[in-house]
C-alpha cells in the first residue's frame, strides 16, 4: 500500500496533465477549492464549515478548477465533460465530479 505523500505526488503529476491537455485544447484555468484546512473544516471524517467530512480536497487529493473559452467562463458539469473524461483517462484511480454533478472536480480515490 502506497503513502498518502505518494498518492499526493501522483495526482499532482495527473493535475499538471490535466491543466497541461486543458491549454493545448483552447482552454484556460484558474484554481478553485484545492486543500481544505481542517482547523476550518475538520479533520477527514468530521463535519465542519461547508465542506463534506470525507472530502478528497482534506487528504490533498481533490481540486476544483474554474473553467474558460474564449474568454467566457464556462459553469456547468457538460463544460467539463472533455477535461473529465480525459482526466478519468490518465488513471482508473481518478474519478471526475461531472459523474455525480460536480463537474468542476477532480480527485483521486485512494
Amino acid at each position: 500500500m502506497s503513502s498518502l505523500s505518494s498518492k499526493q505526488k501522483e495526482f499532482t503529476l495527473d493535475v499538471a496533465h490535466l491543466v497541461f491537455h486543458a491549454y493545448e485544447i483552447g482552454y484556460e484555468l484558474t484554481y478553485g477549492d484545492t486543500y481544505r484546512d481542517p482547523r476550518v473544516h475538520g479533520e477527514f471524517g468530521v463535519k465542519g464549515s461547508y465542506a463534506s467530512k470525507n472530502s478528497e480536497h482534506k487528504r490533498r487529493l481533490a481540486v476544483d478548477f474554474n473553467l474558460f473559452k474564449d474568454g467566457k467562463y464556462l459553469t456547468s458539469t457538460e463544460d467539463h465533460r472533455i477535461l473529465g473524461e480525459f482526466w478519468e483517462s490518465l488513471n482508473p484511480k481518478n474519478i471526475w465530479g461531472g459523474r455525480w454533478d460536480d463537474g468542476n472536480h477532480y480527485q483521486r480515490n485512494p
